[in-house]
Parts: structure tokens; sequence; C-alpha cells
């Protein structure tokens, strides 16, 4: 008896596991169909807002990072748009040389917006501000290795 117990348990707590993966794979679906349907003017206030509760903004530092991440937002769309196949058609694979291409593109960009937001910030808010983006990558980052 007690060992048929101990195997209903783990029968349901099974379940439960399998259950709630199954419901986190499909609030990444529906957070990704919102992003998509957000403007580079919506995505610049929310980052904007955020940094500045986080990073304590002044005014002009708020109006000086909404431009930067608005104009950033708008240039992954326009890049997404490029790249976006047309109805009906096959996306064909990029090439080695494309792929190289993309990523210098990006590391260029992200270098870019680094140094921009050096300048835009004082020491203090630009080292809590790695520390979060460090803080992000490392748990995107451990996200992926348990998927």
């Amino acid at each position: 008896m007690k060992k048929l117990v101990i195997i209903a348990l783990a029968l349901v707590s099974l379940n439960a596991f399998a259950q709630r993966k199954e419901h986190n794979k499909m609030d990444r679906e529906n957070r990704s169909e919102l992003r998509k349907d957000m403007t580079p003017s919506d995505i610049a206030d929310l980052k904007s807002k955020q940094l500045t509760l986080k990073l304590d903004l002044t005014d002009t530092q708020q109006k000086d990072v909404h431009q930067l991440i608005f104009d950033e937002a708008t240039t992954r769309q326009s890049l997404r748009k490029a790249n976006k196949s047309a109805d009906g058609e096959k996306r064909a694979k990029p090439s080695k040389e494309d792929i190289v291409k993309m990523q210098n593109q990006r590391l260029d960009s992200q270098i870019e917006m680094k140094r921009k937001m050096k300048k835009i910030l004082t020491e203090e808010q630009y080292a809590k501000f790695e520390k979060m983006k460090l803080k992000k990558h490392n748990k995107r980052r451990k996200h992926n290795i348990n998927n």
C-alpha cells in the first residue's frame, strides 16, 4: 500500500511539472506576438521609463536615453522588415559571409550604443547599467542552458 501511494504521488508531481512547462512556452509565444505589434516609440517609452526607475535619471538624461533607444528600435524594425520574406516565399538561408556581416553590424551597433550611454550617464549610473545588463545576460544564458 505504501508503495502504491508513493507511485501515485510521483505520477501526480510529474504531471504537474509537464503542464507547467507547456504553460511557460505559451507565455513566451504570447510575449513575442505582443512585441511584434509594438512600435519603436512604444519600445523606447517603456525601456527609457524602466531605466529611469532603476538608474534615477534626470529629465535630460531620460530624453537622451529615449531618443537613443528609439533610434535603435527603428533600425531594428527596418532590419527585421528587410529580412522578412514575402508571403508565400521561402526565406533563403543566409550564407556564412552574410552571417558574419550581420554579426559585425550588430556588434558595431552595440559598441556605439555603449559609447553613447557612457556619454549620457554618470559614472555611477553607468556602472549600475552595466551590472544590470550583465545580470540580464546571465539570466538569459542560464535559461537557454536549461531548455
